[in-house]
């Protein structure tokens, strides 16, 4: 071992676990990246590819990584509860209504804000942000098409999140952040020829189009996002309840 380890008389592979967990810890394998491959562990550290192999599958079992296969090994991190009852994502929205959620990414880039996405998130013009475009899928048909806007500086690491594998509410527990207010719009619109084909969809066919601004539980505003969700994959219901304190004039 190379580096320094918890004690001389560990098994290797309890000091290459504490080694990967502090790495962790200090932000240097940040939630959502993908750590070195067992090869390149063993090369590291001067050890057996068993020791490095038992050394994952331990932090696995503690929840901080992830195997996928075909993929490599995830950083999870920690989590926070959230009340998906109120404030949700579409992966979380899907799963709550028994249906099987999936997404394909059309676009994922950096960009300066901009004077109109400026005023919406709340950072400079020059500011970068995080544009991600994607179809969002539920049982395999095209159910939405998703513009979100992610100030760089809320998740700095997400261009290097893998977002088939970590949604976006998943990517934000990981760093600690909790949506605890979203302030949304809604309109009927309709799509362009191009955006419309992603959905399936005859571009003359009505969508529901909701903006939402989205705060974390210090205030912060950390998303702007649009969706345009096909009319004829859903309904909306909005509850109201009377405040016995009110009078009503």
């Amino acid at each position: 071992m190379t580096e320094k380890s918890v004690g001389y008389r560990s098994p290797l592979y309890l000091q290459l676990r504490e080694v990967i967990r502090g790495k962790i810890e200090s932000g240097e394998y940040p939630p959502g990246t993908c750590i070195p491959s067992e090869s390149a562990l063993s090369k590291i550290y001067g050890i057996h590819r068993l020791s490095v192999r038992s050394a994952i599958s331990a932090l696995e079992y503690e929840g901080l990584l992830r195997s996928v296969q075909g993929k490599g090994v995830f950083v999870i991190g920690g989590k926070d509860e959230r009340d998906l009852e109120t404030i949700g994502g579409f992966k979380q929205t899907m799963q709550m209504l028994g249906r099987t959620p999936s997404t394909k990414v059309i676009i994922k880039a950096l960009r300066p804000a901009g004077p109109c996405y400026a005023q919406s998130l709340g950072v400079e013009a020059e500011a970068l942000v995080n544009y991600i475009k994607r179809v969002c899928y539920s049982d395999g048909d095209a159910y939405s098409l998703e513009e979100i806007y992610i100030p760089q500086s809320v998740i700095p690491t997400l261009p290097d999140i893998d977002l088939g594998l970590f949604s976006i509410y998943e990517i934000y527990e990981f760093y600690g952040i909790q949506v605890t207010r979203v302030d949304q719009s809604l309109e009927v619109t309709q799509l362009d020829p191009i955006e419309a084909r992603l959905l399936d969809i005859d571009p003359s066919s009505p969508v529901l189009k909701f903006q939402s601004v989205s705060c974390d539980q210090n205030g912060r505003i950390i998303e702007y996002a649009r969706t345009y969700t096909r009319g004829d994959r859903c309904s909306f219901n909005v509850h109201y309840s009377e405040d016995r304190n009110s009078k009503r004039v």
